[in-house]
């Protein structure tokens, strides 16, 4: 059983900026102290292109890159892994 998961639509975020991208970062670090997890649901391009160019794809659980037939839609983000979970 996964953890409880708060979900974010971003479907407003047309226009992402890195102020926004900053208000989700912190908001993924606030549940991830609180044992919750974030799911974004409906980011936009620019918002995938924004997240992947600050590195941060893996911290919210993000799949960005690669080539379109080797990867799901691009707008599907998937729910995030503690890293702690993670065997080394």
């Amino acid at each position: 059983m996964g953890r409880p998961t708060v979900v974010l639509d971003c479907a407003a975020l047309a226009e992402a900026d890195a102020g926004q991208l900053e208000a989700i970062a912190l908001l993924c670090l606030a549940l991830r102290r609180r044992g919750l997890a974030l799911r974004l649901v409906n980011p936009g391009e620019g918002l995938l292109r924004l997240i992947e160019f600050a590195g941060l794809a893996s911290a919210l659980g993000v799949e960005v890159g690669g080539e379109a037939e080797q990867r799901e839609d691009p707008r599907r983000v998937q729910e995030e892994d503690d890293v702690r979970d993670q065997a080394p």
